[in-house]
């Protein structure tokens, strides 16, 4: 049986679809469509149903992915996975959130980026960096979305504490941790608040797990950057919920003031993105390696 033809198999199978097959080989839709068919016509039985949107894997199907993909991952390894210099070398192509990306994973990418590695990073939300991760476009993507079925596959590299914070002048006028802990959402109430997005994203997701009620206010500051959220925050604007790693060095410095210390703060985990079968290649499997390692201590 003709390893291309497995291999084109395998690829739709996690896919669920001929279009995204095809980007990820690099060939035509119907190069792919008439891939399939010689394989069906050789077993003499359909390997998937046609739908609106994508396909289906049948009883077939699925038993011959599940008894060929280890084999076809395993050769990948054997001849991408590189005996020389040159598959180290290639260039990485990495995706993920503008804030995260820049503060953690870049520089913890330092030092493979001073043994070679090349890197090109692209920016942007969850969904969008996942279908281009599918469509071939990136090689590795960091991302709070965990992706479902087989042709994406996660890794939890860390999880993210999110912090209610407000400058000193903000944090006096209501009085600390102490009195918010009582007053909780009236006095919280008279801040303006600042926000990355017009839905609310992280204050919604805090007081859904602190109060247990969804904000009743509209942001008064919306910045797209978290970075400029946290600007705003520092001279004043009103009050934010920020990842601690993004703010630690505005609290220890004392610009901004955690408003509450909830007993168990709202946490978001991050996952590293491959498409399955790519950790056989080098320059996506150290790097993906070395941040699980770096996210240790974060």
């Amino acid at each position: 049986m003709d390893l291309a033809l497995l291999r084109t198999f395998v690829t739709v199978h996690r896919a669920g679809s001929f279009t995204r097959a095809a980007a990820l080989l690099g060939l035509s839709q119907p190069a792919v469509t008439s891939q399939i068919r010689s394989l069906e016509r050789q077993l003499g039985r359909p390997l998937f149903l046609r739908r609106a949107r994508g396909v289906t894997p049948t009883t077939v199907g699925d038993e011959l992915a599940h008894k060929v993909a280890p084999h076809l991952d395993a050769l990948t390894e054997i001849t991408e996975a590189g005996v020389d210099d040159e598959s180290a070398a290639r260039t990485l192509h990495l995706a993920g959130s503008p804030e995260f990306t820049s503060e953690r994973v870049l520089p913890a990418l330092t030092p493979l980026i001073a043994r070679g590695l090349s890197v090109r990073a692209a920016f942007g939300p969850a969904d969008d960096l996942l279908n281009g991760l599918a469509a071939g476009h990136h090689d590795l993507a960091v991302t709070t979305t965990r992706p479902r079925g087989d042709l994406l596959a996660a890794t939890p590299l860390c999880d993210e504490e999110h912090v209610l914070i407000a400058a000193p002048c903000w944090a006096a006028r209501l009085g600390g941790p102490a009195v918010l802990q009582v007053t909780g959402l009236r006095a919280l109430d008279q801040v303006p608040l600042v926000e990355v997005h017009e839905s609310l994203p992280l204050v919604t997701r805090y007081w859904s797990a602190v109060f247990d009620c969804a904000p009743e206010a509209s942001a008064t500051v919306v910045a797209a950057d978290l970075r400029g959220v946290l600007a705003c925050v520092v001279a004043g604007a009103g009050l934010a919920v920020l990842p601690r790693y993004l703010c630690a060095r505005a609290l220890d410095s004392g610009e901004v003031v955690a408003l509450l210390d909830p007993p168990v703060p709202p946490l978001r985990t991050y996952f590293l993105v491959v498409r399955t079968g790519t950790l056989a290649l080098p320059h996506i499997a150290r790097p993906h390696e070395w941040l699980l390692r770096s996210a240790v201590n974060w």
